[in-house]
């Protein structure tokens, strides 16, 4: 018989050593290296299979046509959008949550958790109906009349249904990730992938001879079931988890202070990641007067760039749960190492990635297209940002120890200049005055974010010396 006092979840599995999986992991002893590798591993594997989970769209869009291919790339930046404050509730419940653990508060973790999950339900709810009126406006913003915007829109119009699991799974995950819990996620990515691998072709074509399928609109279809799985096992596991373990009770009902703390946490990067959209946003807008196979090879090209960023954006995201409880228990010395240490390693490893980018830019297109044009202006745009990949990590790193010192306001300012201001004018430049076609929009966005390190860096080094007296002891 199971113990009545165990938790929820113990007495719904049986099992206790499902309980002793959630547990919190004291992130402020140990070597910070191996905090590290313990984090940052599972959340690459499983962001591995999150980029794999887009790859299969990608590929069975090119399978249907070229204009499919455009419209999944266009309607992936109206999404953004939305996905945007899906990552900003990530970043804001990891960092508060984080911090209120190294600060060893864990009724005060308790209830920002139950807040943040309120505050995720109603705001996916809010957003859906809002996306649902814009997303016809903001297509026209980055495509031209025809068959790819048209396709676009229908792709949005089924894949707004999962907006609510998205968020809400992004937010939960906050909650682990600040416990130094990567592996939940990485499993329910790895299930999400192999679901929607089968779901596509399902979908798409159906079962000759028995149904028929619903053509492009399978992929949204597809993604709208296994997100709704994501959701359900990530909140499962915060539930399980340490911090819902306290003898602090529960309060899901929406409390001012906790949502405005919240707000002041999250808005700040959702913006930024809005204005990283509106990056794309520009890049399509000078794209589409070279063709749909300029936008496709965009499209195309970011997927495989983000498989060669993957290492990197596992260091980065472990790096912002060793801050935060780091900087809650006052350890700074080892708020700088963390930082230190995963911008040295994560510029090692995407040294190596700018190679195999310059070497395999060609063949890595050609697994996602056979028309000609796509793949030679998706080499191009592989082989320019190559060059500028360890810059990425060392801004993303930035991003990840401002958020976690509970600063992501210079993440929205470095944001607003890079993504939006810089791209726009150093893409006209090479594009409308230099007339150096497509390979002008992929000068402009790397000139745009080498600019955007110099500010961030200026930034970040302001907010060292006032939160934890400066960059060295």
């Amino acid at each position: 018989m199971l113990d009545s006092t165990a938790k929820p979840c113990e007495r719904w599995t049986g099992e206790i050593k499902e309980r002793e999986m959630s547990q919190s992991r004291d992130l402020t002893t140990g070597p910070v290296s191996g905090h590290f590798r313990a984090l940052a591993v599972p959340m690459a594997i499983g962001m591995v299979f999150t980029t794999l989970y887009n790859v299969v769209d990608t590929f069975y869009a090119g399978m249907i046509s070229t204009d499919a291919q455009a419209g999944l790339a266009i309607s992936f930046q109206v999404f953004f959008v939305m996905l945007a404050f899906g990552f900003g509730l990530n970043a804001a419940l990891n960092a508060l949550v984080g911090k209120a653990l190294g600060e060893k508060r864990a009724g005060q973790a308790k209830r920002i958790a139950c807040q943040g999950i309120t505050y995720s339900v109603l705001a996916s709810v809010v957003l859906s109906i809002i996306g649902f009126y814009a997303t016809p406006y903001l297509l026209a913003i980055v495509s031209e009349p025809g068959a790819y915007r048209a396709a676009g829109q229908s792709y949005l119009q089924v894949l707004l249904f999962a907006a609510p699991s998205f968020l809400v799974a992004f937010s939960a995950n906050g909650i682990l990730g600040a416990q130094g819990d990567m592996t939940s996620m990485q499993r329910a990515q790895i299930a999400a992938f192999f679901c929607n691998l089968v779901l596509n072709p399902l979908l798409i074509f159906g079962v000759p001879g028995v149904v028929g399928g619903i053509g492009f609109n399978g992929i949204a279809v597809s993604t709208a079931i296994s997100q709704t799985g994501v959701m359900v096992f990530i909140l499962h596991r915060v539930f399980c988890s340490d911090v819902m373990a306290h003898k602090q009770d529960a309060v899901f009902r929406p409390r001012g202070k906790w949502l405005n703390q919240i707000t002041q946490q999250a808005l700040p990067t959702c913006f930024t990641m809005i204005v990283m959209m509106m990056a794309g946003f520009v890049m399509q807008y000078f794209l589409k007067e070279f063709g749909a196979a300029a936008v496709a090879a965009y499209g195309v090209g970011l997927r495989v760039e983000q498989l060669i960023l993957l290492p990197g954006f596992g260091l980065t995201g472990a790096l912002l749960p060793i801050v935060a409880q780091n900087f809650g228990a006052g350890q700074f010395d080892r708020v700088r190492e963390a930082l230190w240490f995963c911008c040295k390693t994560g510029v090692l490893l995407m040294l190596c990635g700018s190679a195999v980018l310059w070497l395999a830019a060609p063949y890595a297109m050609a697994v996602f297209t056979d028309d000609p044009e796509v793949i030679r202006i998706g080499a191009q745009y592989l082989r320019v940002d190559g060059f500028i990949l360890p810059v990425y990590i060392v801004l993303f790193a930035i991003n990840s120890f401002l958020q976690a010192l509970q600063k992501p306001i210079y993440t929205l300012w470095v944001g607003i200049y890079r993504q939006g201001v810089a791209v726009f004018a150093f893409v006209w430049l090479f594009v409308r005055l230099f007339d150096m076609g497509t390979l002008g929009v992929w000068f402009g966005l790397a000139l745009a974010v080498t600019t955007g390190l110099v500010l961030s860096l200026v930034l970040s080094a302001r907010v060292a010396r006032s939160e934890i007296g400066g960059w060295r002891s």
